[in-house]
């Protein structure tokens, strides 16, 4: 038997097509009341205007109404504050494979990174610079390799 997280976890975000809510990192946490069976679904947005997170209510309560749970709850909550620390390492394996750029890990709690390029996801070049701080979606920037003229989205780090 599937367990309702596992129902949720499986949401492919809508703006990155190639990972899931969970290896996002936007999914916080899914409660089931054993009693009455109620589904109460927390998430926190990449950025607190993402665009997507209509969408990304309506795939959970879909995917929850299709196994069964019809009137699940589905809560947004801004705090604590997402990072791009908390995309998975499969999510950035996927999304590497996908000719995105996952972002560096920034970790809270130490010292600045300095990032000087993006390595190509086609070639994995260094040789590379930021065209646009505005890729195709908002929480992206447009990136091209020097060393191949590859294109390639960042997904930026925040």
């Amino acid at each position: 038997m599937v367990s309702v997280r596992d129902v949720v976890a499986e949401v492919v975000d809508p703006e990155l097509r190639v990972i899931t809510i969970e290896e996002l990192g936007i999914l916080r946490e899914v409660r089931e009341d054993p009693d009455t069976g109620a589904v109460t679904v927390t998430i926190t947005p990449t950025y607190s205007g993402c665009p997507a997170m209509d969408v990304i209510r309506a795939d959970i309560s879909s995917a929850l109404a299709r196994a069964g749970h019809d009137d699940a709850e589905v809560r947004t909550v801004l705090h604590p504050a997402w990072s791009t620390d908390m995309i998975s390492q499969e999510g950035r394996a996927k999304l590497a494979a996908a000719g995105i750029a996952p972002p560096p890990a920034v970790h809270r709690d130490g010292p600045v990174p300095l990032r000087l390029s993006a390595r190509c996801t086609r070639c994995g070049s260094p040789d590379t610079e930021e065209l646009s701080r505005f890729g195709s979606t908002a929480c992206k920037a447009l990136w091209r390799c020097r060393a191949c003229g590859e294109p390639f989205d960042l997904v930026k780090p925040l």
